[in-house]
């Protein structure tokens, strides 16, 4: 499967999923509908479909956003320095959408790398697991475990 963006991809994209993704902006806590979501799944780039984190590696960090231990495929995510709002953060933006998805930050659960991927809801687009093989990501099938 070949992962881009597309003028496509972008046009379909809902104001709110433009403004985050495009204009890196953040959706406000506890405001999108993945944050929630508890199926069995992978999560994958809004824009080019790129998997970017699975529902075994998703938590309740308390913090308003969908959080995750690590991503599905290290090379899909780009993490990069953000000085903005007074603040030094690390970006995390995917690799072929180029859509900023959200920070990762050092409070993540101890015994799974410590890692917190605070990812807004607007530049994810959630598959469930029995879709996946259909949708074209069969071979993640593994990654995600049944809860």
């Amino acid at each position: 499967m070949k992962y881009a963006k597309t003028p496509e991809a972008i046009a379909k994209l809902t104001p709110e999923q433009f403004r985050v993704t495009q204009q890196n902006g953040t959706e406000r806590a506890g405001t999108g509908p993945l944050n929630a979501n508890n199926e069995v799944g992978i999560y994958v780039d809004i824009v080019s479909g790129e998997p970017l984190f699975a529902s075994s590696d998703k938590f309740e960090s308390g913090c308003g956003w969908p959080s995750f231990t690590k991503p599905i495929v290290d090379e899909h995510v780009a993490e990069l320095t953000d000085n903005t709002h007074g603040m030094v953060r690390v970006e995390v933006r995917s690799k072929y959408g180029d859509s900023h998805l959200g920070h990762v930050f050092n409070d993540g659960p101890r015994d799974k790398g410590g890692l917190r991927y605070c990812i807004n809801s607007a530049s994810l687009r959630f598959i469930a697991k029995a879709d996946m093989e259909a949708e074209g990501y069969g071979e993640f099938i593994n990654q995600v475990e049944d809860i």
